[in-house]
């Protein structure tokens, strides 16, 4: 299980992946890329390292023989223990796919988004300048503006509420 794993992870394009999830995210996939490395540069150094104790030379360098013979018998009876990850490698497999599970409805959001934008985009960019726009054509395109324009006359209102704080006033009468 953990030798599919490495393989998996060996697979990634981690490029590919920090453009496609959010800046966070990728962030936080740049620090455990780092980490991880680390790691594996630390672990290949300590595997290099040798692991034989000369207990020749405690025996010639102490007095007391029978603590390098404890020693010795120590490390001979070692044997290390082996523990069951299959729960932790399951949660992190649950985490993982969750975690991927997440990125891609984000991909999928962030797509919709752009796709959106875009048809905006080629809106603004397709439409006339305003200066060519006709009464006709903004009529055209808000009816309601007329019976808001009649309303207004009918009242008295010669003047749009909030124009003035916007625009200024540029009565010079």
């Amino acid at each position: 299980m953990i030798a599919t794993a490495v393989r998996s992870a060996a697979k990634i394009d981690w490029s590919k992946l920090s453009v496609s999830v959010p800046q966070e995210t990728a962030a936080s996939l740049q620090a455990f890329r780092k980490r991880n490395e680390e790691v594996k540069r630390l672990l290949n150094e300590l595997k290099s390292q040798p692991t034989a104790v000369d207990f020749a030379h405690y025996r010639s360098t102490l007095k007391n023989q029978s603590i390098v013979d404890q020693a010795e018998k120590a490390l001979g009876g070692f044997k290390p223990v082996a523990y069951n990850l299959d729960a932790q490698l399951q949660a992190i497999d649950q985490f993982e796919a969750k975690a991927v599970q997440k990125a891609q409805s984000t991909v999928q959001k962030i797509d919709a988004e752009l796709k959106d934008l875009q048809v905006t985009l080629d809106n603004i960019q397709s439409s006339r300048p305003i200066e060519q726009l006709t009464v006709d054509d903004i009529i055209a395109a808000k009816p309601d503006l007329t019976t808001e324009v009649e309303n207004m006359v009918q009242k008295g209102q010669y003047t749009i509420p909030g124009y003035k704080d916007k625009f200024g006033d540029i009565s010079y009468f």
